[in-house]
């Protein structure tokens, strides 16, 4: 069975995998320029114009596997080298092009950008054009179309942009890290940094968890993922790796959401927490400052948990979010989540220890909620609000919640807040399609995932909020 959407992804894996597994061995510093020609031997290209060209992106991509340019803020880096294979982009004239008398292409542009051959063919000067679509829209053929790049595209919030040179550029002040750009591109020439090397020595150093203790704090999205096994046989994996104990951000769920409703009966209208992508995005619109909810998100939720009760533990985050390895490094939320690795580095990690999951017996996890649990996908966290808020006795305020499904859905919800004519009292923003269970760093982004979380939540054990906060036992 398939463990990856795409051939970009299994390549961005096999990285992954060949540097975690020089970093066990200790043999990464004298190896690591020998890693391309590694993944790619011989003399034979297997995906570009020439070998070298290949193994030059290789190396690129090696740096962003052993976390990327330091002095970039941002968790996304676009690889230059591997960005040329995409059109121009822009308006352009096409084959439909009749060579018509009319010229209304030419009369409308702004800019003298349009000029005819000797065919009567239109021709757009990029050096000109200033991309308003003019033409396109006055051209009878419908023979102007526009070239959008795939990374350009999938960015909602416009932080992708291409330079002088051809190549896509990130502005960091509106990039919201959620990805997008990286599992969109067929290149792989946008990647986010991985902080696999972090993990692997906070596993090593901890001597077998004599030192201090590891835990593993896994998003619910993981019971859509590694559909080639049972979700029992990954968390024994992940034991396997050296974890002490493997805990679910679920727990934490439970309790942002009890908390949120509170916060939400008390202001009367609020914006979640859970979604550092979409909560990001919304602290740019000047109107919603003190609506956005002060509560940590699940994954720093639980670990602030499980750092209070043990001081000395080191905390890593296992999920699908991008975006969370730039919410763990915040002020904020730094004293308690150690490091952060996405589903596509954990298979990379069992890989790198020859971890054959399907061959492990099955582990439980402790006990979230059913409503903790359906957080990884849309709809889930205002139904668990509401389900806090009948817990809490509170059967007066009413809530009337937004589920904005991907960042579009959000921009349009807190816009309208913003401007103070949005008829909802609760906005739930989750900036990935889907939740998250569509997040970048999943292995499989299918609609079947929505579908695995509900069977999950509907397996745990307790089923109240309250219940599940008065268990936890870590």
């Amino acid at each position: 069975m398939r463990k990856f959407d795409t051939k970009v992804q299994h390549l961005k894996y096999k990285v992954l995998k060949e540097v975690a597994q020089q970093a066990w061995n200790d043999t990464l510093l004298q190896n690591i320029l020998r890693i391309p020609k590694i993944i790619v031997p011989g003399n034979k290209p297997t995906m570009r114009c020439c070998v070298y060209k290949e193994r030059a992106i290789l190396a690129e991509r090696v740096k962003l596997a052993i976390g990327g340019d330091r002095n970039n803020p941002n968790v996304i880096e676009v690889i230059s080298i591997a960005c040329d294979e995409c059109p121009m982009g822009g308006y352009q004239t096409s084959e439909a092009c009749r060579g018509c008398l009319a010229h209304r292409c030419e009369d409308v542009c702004p800019r003298g950008a349009i000029t005819f051959d000797e065919h009567q063919k239109a021709h757009i000067d990029k050096t000109k054009c200033v991309e308003c679509g003019k033409c396109a829209q006055v051209c009878p053929y419908n023979a102007i179309v526009n070239h959008i790049r795939p990374c350009v595209n999938a960015c909602k919030v416009k932080a992708v942009s291409i330079n002088d040179d051809q190549y896509a550029q990130i502005d960091n002040n509106k990039c919201i890290a959620c990805g997008a750009c990286v599992y969109t591109c067929p290149f792989g020439a946008i990647m986010d940094k991985s902080f696999i090397l972090d993990v692997i020595d906070i596993i090593k150093t901890s001597c077998n968890n004599e030192k201090f203790k590891v835990y593993a704090v896994v998003a619910p999205s993981i019971a859509s993922q590694f559909r080639y096994a049972e979700l029992g046989q990954v968390i024994t994996g992940i034991h396997k790796l050296g974890f002490f104990k493997v805990v679910e951000a679920a727990l934490g769920a439970d309790m942002v959401a009890y908390s949120e409703a509170g916060e939400l009966a008390e202001k009367g209208f609020l914006t979640s927490s859970c979604c550092p992508a979409f909560v990001k995005y919304a602290q740019s619109f000047p109107n919603l400052k003190g609506k956005i909810s002060t509560n940590l998100s699940p994954a720093a939720a639980i670990s602030r948990y499980i750092k209070e009760k043990d001081p000395e533990a080191q905390v890593v985050f296992i999920g699908p979010c991008t975006a969370k390895k730039m919410e763990f490094q915040k002020p904020e939320v730094r004293p308690y989540i150690d490091s952060v690795i996405t589903f596509e580095e954990l298979q990379a990690l069992f890989d790198s220890r020859n971890i054959d999951i399907t061959a492990l017996e099955e582990t439980e996890l402790d006990s979230a909620s059913y409503f903790g649990r359906i957080f990884a996908r849309c709809g889930g966290l205002s139904d668990a609000v509401k389900q806090a808020l009948t817990e809490q006795g509170n059967t007066e305020f009413e809530v009337n919640p937004i589920v904005c499904d991907g960042i579009e859905e959000c921009r349009s919800a807190l816009m309208k807040a913003d401007k103070n004519v949005l008829k909802n009292n609760f906005i739930e923003g989750m900036a990935c399609s889907g939740g998250c269970v569509g997040g970048a760093g999943c292995l499989t982004h299918s609609p079947r995932n929505k579908l695995d979380i509900d069977k999950y939540g509907l397996l745990a054990q307790d089923k109240t909020i309250s219940g599940s906060i008065n268990d936890i036992d870590i």
